[in-house]
């Protein structure tokens, strides 16, 4: 199993906006920071928002920030929004049209079944806060250390 660029982007920006948490993260300079365009990134930042998992301020010091806690946002999360299908197998699509006659009695379906299982469920052991934590000069990596600190504005509490 392979995991789209999308989906190792989106866990790349959301490790940017947890490292940068004091303030809001541009999308400028997360692409540069991972060396990619401005307008991928635009295109992954509209999934995790639709999920809640970032949030946008818009504006001249707007931004991205996390949607919600980093210890909270699990790989899965991340995955089950930015991949588009998990048919590990053509008897994993649910189009119907599969010309196997071993199609509901197959040891090979519900092998790969279980082994998409395990992925998912490893996957939701690991939160974006352990993938930071474990890279302890994450900020100078991403040259954060570097940026001039802004304001996080945060919405009033309802």
């Amino acid at each position: 199993m392979r995991l789209t660029k999308q989906t190792n982007y989106a866990v790349r920006m959301l490790m940017y906006c947890a490292a940068n948490s004091d303030q809001l993260s541009r999308i400028p300079e997360i692409a540069k920071a991972y060396g990619v365009s401005e307008l991928f990134l635009f295109k992954i930042l509209q999934p995790l928002n639709k999920a809640g998992l970032v949030e946008t301020v818009r504006g001249r010091n707007g931004g991205v920030r996390l949607g919600r806690p980093a210890e909270k946002i699990t790989l899965f999360d991340v995955v089950k929004v930015t991949e588009d299908s998990f048919a590990m197998a053509e008897c994993f699509e649910d189009d119907g049209d599969v010309d196997c006659p071993l199609i509901d009695s197959c040891g090979l379906n519900s092998a790969l079944r279980r082994a998409l299982n395990a992925f998912f469920d490893v996957l939701s052991e690991y939160t974006i806060d352990d993938l930071v934590k474990a890279r302890p000069q994450i900020n100078f990596l991403l040259g954060i250390d570097h940026l001039e600190p802004r304001n996080v504005r945060r919405a009033p509490a309802a």
